[in-house]
């Protein structure tokens, strides 16, 4: 069985193909569901793979439901993190990866449909990140409109401020584990933006970005209310901006 931080990557790790990374934070009522559909589907993926729940700073009975799932799955373990962190999470399940690919999803998402598309794109050689896109033209984001326009202003500020040319950076993004960890060890900032900052990093270092489009509709409210979100993401902002755009070291 695989637990949770405290416990060796598996000896076997040159057999994973891919790792499935989740943040989770305060999602008791929704994981067990999520992880166990997702397992059921994951199998019908013939490749060896693994999936790490990485929680963070949970107040409710979601490390103990995940550690449940862990000993019911032989694939899934935990990783448990004290402090609501977002990015420290997402980030701290990308290192503790061992498949050749790394997919992070999102609890209320788990798309293995992406997952199919994202793995066939890299096996293939045709790029070395492939991101979900909620704003690409032929997605269907059916989320409420506060959520929608939350990401519309979001990217239209990492295109202003950081020269980002895509349409998404949150959310669901494959890719190959060993061209990507230099791009993983200079991010700088964490919680909301750190996924951004990891795309717009793997975009500005010439590697190849493929967005393909995502079918997405809200299971359950944001764990974390949107307003509350927006003085970190600024002040995260201004400092991607004085990183990125004015080599500024921090």
């Amino acid at each position: 069985m695989m637990h949770d931080e405290s416990n060796p990557r598996p000896a076997e790790q040159e057999t994973f193909h891919f790792s499935v990374v989740i943040p989770v934070f305060n999602e008791e009522g929704l994981l067990a569901t999520a992880v166990n559909d997702l397992v059921s589907r994951l199998n019908e993926i013939p490749l060896v793979h693994e999936v790490i729940l990485s929680e963070n700073g949970s107040r409710d009975r979601t490390l103990e439901i995940a550690r449940h799932l862990a000993d019911k799955h032989r694939n899934v373990r935990v990783l448990h993190t004290d402090e609501p962190n977002y990015g420290r999470a997402l980030r701290k399940g990308i290192e503790a990866a061992v498949g050749s690919l790394v997919i992070c999803d999102e609890i209320d998402i788990c798309d293995v449909d992406f997952h199919r598309r994202a793995i066939e794109i890299l096996t293939a050689g045709d790029a070395d990140m492939v991101v979900g896109s909620k704003r690409h033209p032929e997605a269907r984001d059916r989320r409420p409109l506060l959520r929608r326009f939350a990401t519309w202003v979001i990217n239209v500020l990492l295109r202003v401020l950081l020269g980002f040319h895509g349409t998404d950076t949150h959310g669901l993004k494959a890719f190959r584990r060993k061209t990507l960890a230099p791009v993983v060890a200079r991010c700088v900032v964490e919680k909301d933006l750190f996924a951004s900052e990891l795309v717009i990093r793997a975009e500005r270092a010439g590697l190849r970005v493929v967005e393909v489009p995502l079918v997405i509709a809200e299971k359950r409210p944001p764990s974390i209310n949107l307003l509350r979100r927006v003085p970190n993401v600024l002040r995260n902002l201004w400092r991607l901006f004085k990183v990125i755009r004015l080599g500024w070291r921090p």
